[in-house]
């Protein structure tokens, strides 16, 4: 963590000392009252809530001081106040100085699927020489970002940061905070259609983190997707190129289907193939893996100095993670998030998994603006043509999701519709049958992790 004095962070942070020890040292900062640790800063954001009514709640749970863009009466004597004309860009400015405080190696990376994987690989990867901050869960956006740097250790010599966003200007925004040295885009999809209106704009959107880079940087991307092109047509420095194509910098030939534990592959690196056991049954996941080795690629990583971290990356929990359970059920908890070509690559790779039936549980896309009807009529097409026997949608949108699937020959009782994931649960846990496989996936709105939860509770992990 940062561990700076209060009146060095006043001047870092462009405010105020107003009220405190200027030499009390603060190495723990928060945006939320509830969770803010004893001794921290707590930033009086103003968002859907405004911080501000929350500081003497910080306080009363520990926190020593509070940056604030108002006057704020003082919740106890000595609490320290640093005032701001706005805590979003002194909590962003202060990230900024604290990164820029010694040379770190920055990689940044962005996509419309696939970036937490991406990260966590990609910081795998590069613990292999170097000791790496990276953001934690989905802190991709603008106070994300910023709370991830400020957990820099003195000894961490690189970051490897998400970059997320939901309308434009919003990755330039994170570059102008984590200039990056490695920029990877893992793909342009349909996704926050409801703030960019068209794909054509999600791609202008991501190319801002090509714009960020450093002098001298280089731009990790993917040669299967159509829309690189488009990306980064303005792009003229370095560029590391992964993908499935020969030629491609970083590639994956030879993919072998193992089932439930993974693919037997060989990897382009370096101008060697090198052969790989994955333990992902999702071909997706391969992408997600050819990206981080390009980030690797690009900082002159040598295979060799890869190899533990490669045979020791697993599933993180709800993205993808497969659970054994009782009766011969396999769950796939994809829970964490979708939108329409996760879901299509989630039901094209798991249906082809052995099963004595698969049981899709689709919750509603979030942010799909007016395709929303459509993406979801599509998504269950998907499923009967992929040869998933029984539909469960979940959502407001559920009945578009189960048109579609009935529309492309599932029959009716194949096909149910729950308004919500505290519904569905209990049915779904009833419907079950030894042997079948069972996915779950849906945007964190809809909360299909409930669903989840409720079929490990019922048949427990073998």
């Amino acid at each position: 963590m940062a561990d700076l004095r209060l009146d060095r962070i006043a001047a870092l942070a462009g405010g105020t000392l107003v009220q405190g020890d200027p030499g009390l040292r603060v190495r723990d900062y928060g945006l939320d009252s509830r969770t803010i640790p004893a001794g921290g800063l707590f930033f009086a954001v103003v968002a859907r809530r405004d911080g501000h009514d929350f500081v003497a709640e910080a306080a009363a749970r520990g926190a020593a001081a509070a940056v604030v863009s108002r006057d704020v009466p003082a919740p106890r004597p000595g609490f320290g106040l640093i005032r701001a004309g706005d805590t979003v860009a002194a909590l962003q400015a202060l990230a900024r100085a604290v990164l820029a405080e010694r040379p770190r190696t920055v990689v940044g990376v962005t996509g419309s699927v696939g970036k937490t994987t991406t990260k966590d690989f990609a910081a795998a990867l590069l613990a292999a020489r170097h000791t790496v901050l990276k953001s934690e869960g989905n802190f991709n956006n603008h106070l994300g970002l910023a709370l991830s740097l400020l957990r820099l250790e003195p000894g961490q010599d690189a970051a490897v940061l998400e970059m997320g966003m939901s309308a434009p200007g919003e990755i330039r925004a994170l570059t102008a905070v984590a200039p990056p040295d490695v920029a990877v885009v893992t793909n342009v999809n349909p996704v926050h259609l409801e703030f960019l209106k068209t794909i054509e704009a999600v791609a202008a959107a991501k190319a801002e983190i090509l714009e960020g880079l450093k002098p001298g940087g280089t731009a990790v991307l993917n040669a299967d997707d159509p829309w690189t092109p488009r990306l980064s047509s303005g792009w003229r420095g370095r560029t590391i190129l992964f993908g499935r194509a020969a030629g491609t910098d970083v590639r994956a030939e030879s993919l072998r289907s193992l089932g439930l534990d993974g693919f037997d592959l060989e990897i382009g690196y370096a101008g060697e193939r090198h052969a790989l056991r994955f333990p992902f049954p999702a071909e997706t996941a391969v992408f997600n893996l050819l990206a981080a080795l390009g980030a690797a690629r690009a900082l002159d990583l040598p295979w060799d100095a890869l190899r533990p971290a490669l045979a020791s990356l697993r599933p993180a929990a709800r993205r993808g993670l497969v659970h054994r359970l009782a009766r011969g059920l396999v769950l796939i908890d994809d829970s964490y998030n979708s939108n329409p070509r996760a879901v299509e690559a989630a039901l094209q790779s798991y249906g082809r998994l052995p099963a004595r039936r698969r049981v899709a549980v689709l919750g509603d896309m979030l942010e799909l603006g007016d395709g929303a009807p459509a993406y979801h009529e599509q998504a269950g097409e998907r499923a009967a043509r992929e040869g998933w026997d029984l539909v469960a949608a979940v959502g407001p949108l559920a009945g578009r999701t189960a048109a579609g699937a009935r529309r492309a020959g599932l029959p009716a009782g194949a096909v149910l519709e729950f308004a919500a994931s505290a519904e569905a649960a209990p049915r779904l846990v009833e419907l079950l049958r030894d042997g079948d496989l069972v996915l779950v996936k849906g945007s964190r709105g809809i909360r299909t992790d409930v669903i989840a939860e409720a079929i490990l509770a019922a048949y427990k992990e073998t």
